[in-house]
């Protein structure tokens, strides 16, 4: 059985094709389009199927929106994804959605840690082997999702906490509130924590002249589009733009203290995982302590959120790895990969 799979973001959208006797980490065919050059997810898959000269078996498609009966709203694209609308293109009409960072978390226990592996280890604390594991995932959007474990048995359940209400920590994040609140009305983590919430981080900071800009970086963010990738690059060069730091860096402790939020509200003292596009982009300021130190600021419950072991996600097929794996396993082929732990057996089931 061939099972394809997506990971349908609001930049790029990955297609791919997989085999029980390779896996979810071998795909036959793998293709990455731009999303905004593309008027729905139809024409994608027709146009890859095409190419590809395949008709799958069974599809699973990881969506950046919550799956209701079916169907989803892409959060950061006007596009409505229904699965009904998309069982002509495979053979058994088996078509699944799911949530992108619940395909995210059902990949984690087939990431590999290691110099040359799909993860980067921010702290070992001390892992509950039974206990919940946390993802979180800024990317266009903020995703969250968390995974329970039976022995070798995962369960993958999805959250759309990243549209929960941002709670700021200090003046500085209570500023940034106010003036958020001002131009949105409801302010969620999403809005000052993902790709399309740094610029309002950046915004806000120019506003208050916290720190000088560059002329030539505010000249390229007022002709873009998407403003992250400049100020992402300017705060990594080799000479920084000073305004373009401190958004980050604030971007930075708003995702640790989310994260930290994660934690407590399912008990994730399996571990922390930051997955999405911009976590590995962001791994310089990740590893300065600010993530760490606002994840922890939990009051009388920072002991616990302390020995919390925070890994940062690097395999950027990630979401399309959960995809395919829970395509295998879902949709009657009975797919085994192999776990991090050495196991041969990872399941997924419940609410995808």
């Amino acid at each position: 059985m061939i099972v394809l799979a997506g990971d349908v973001g609001g930049t790029t959208t990955r297609l791919g094709l997989f085999e029980s006797a390779g896996g979810p980490r071998a795909p036959l065919a793998l293709v990455t389009y731009s999303s905004r050059e593309h008027t729905d997810l139809r024409s994608i898959i027709a146009r890859f199927l095409a190419d590809t000269e395949a008709t799958p078996d069974a599809a699973c498609l990881a969506v950046a929106g919550p799956v209701v009966e079916e169907r989803a709203a892409i959060t950061n694209l006007p596009w409505i994804v229904d699965a009904d609308d998309l069982r002509p293109f495979v053979r058994s009409a088996e078509v699944a959605l799911v949530n992108d960072t619940v395909a995210v978390a059902a990949a984690v226990p087939l990431l590999e840690n290691g110099e040359d592996g799909d993860l980067v280890t921010l702290q070992h604390g001390n892992e509950s082997p039974k206990a919940a594991i946390a993802v979180i995932a800024p990317g266009t959007g903020l995703g969250q999702a968390f995974v329970t474990r039976n022995g070798s048995t995962y369960r993958v359940h999805p959250s759309e906490g990243g549209h929960a209400d941002f709670a700021p920590r200090d003046d500085d994040e209570l500023g940034l509130l106010r003036y958020m609140r001002a131009r949105f009305g409801h302010v969620s983590y999403e809005r000052v924590c993902s790709g399309s919430g740094l610029p309002n981080i950046y915004r806000y900071l120019d506003e208050i002249h916290a720190a000088p800009a560059q002329p030539s970086v505010a000249h390229q963010l007022a002709a873009a589009d998407d403003q992250t990738p400049i100020i992402v690059a300017a705060a990594t060069a080799n000479e920084p733009c000073a305004l373009c730091i401190a958004a980050v860096r604030t971007m930075v402790s708003i995702l640790g203290a989310a994260a930290g939020n994660l934690v407590l509200q399912v008990m994730a003292t399996g571990g922390v995982y930051l997955g999405g596009g911009l976590s590995p982009r962001l791994l310089p300021f990740l590893r300065e302590g600010r993530l760490l130190t606002a994840m922890k600021d939990k009051g009388r419950q920072s002991r616990l959120v302390a020995r919390v072991p925070v890994h940062v996600i690097t395999q950027p097929q990630a979401g399309l790895i959960g995809a395919a794996q829970l395509g295998l396993e879902r949709l009657g082929d009975r797919g085994r990969a192999h776990t991090r732990d050495g196991s041969n057996e990872a399941r997924y089931g419940g609410n995808q």
